[in-house]
């Protein structure tokens, strides 16, 4: 029951939920109930974690304008468990399960890592304010 009281307000909200992107539609699919449809970590669960959801729209900020790609592909992967706080954030293995694409690490060596990965981390840029300034992989 209480699962169903969360989905309600995304269905009642309709087509505005439609998403441009696979990252997009990984992002309502699985990010929007703790973060919120902004990813400012105000989804309707959000009130009930022990730790707040970050706002994803500060990452960069919160970086001196850097947008981290590796570091946030392993928060949401999993990989590493020592970002604090992450005692509420799952770990999304249905990302890993899927399609492999290349992926430059910034050290001349490409690795194979799931394209759903790199697309709602790709997604995760667009909302940043201010917009990054500098990459990193």
């Amino acid at each position: 029951m209480k699962q169903l009281l969360f989905v309600v307000p995304f269905v009642a909200l309709g087509s505005s939920l439609e998403a441009e992107s696979v990252g997009e539609t990984l992002f309502l699919e699985n990010c929007v109930t703790c973060h919120g449809i902004a990813g400012q970590g105000d989804g309707p669960n959000a009130r009930g974690l022990d730790t707040a959801p970050a706002d994803l729209t500060k990452i960069s900020a919160q970086r001196g304008g850097v947008w981290p790609m590796l570091e946030i592909m392993s928060i949401i992967d999993g990989y590493s468990r020592n970002t604090v706080p992450r005692e509420d954030m799952p770990v999304f293995e249905n990302f890993l399960d899927n399609e492999m694409v290349e992926f430059d690490t910034g050290n001349g060596v490409d690795i194979l890592v799931p394209s759903k990965l790199i697309e709602i981390v790709k997604y995760l840029e667009t909302p940043q304010n201010p917009p990054p300034s500098r990459y990193v992989p």
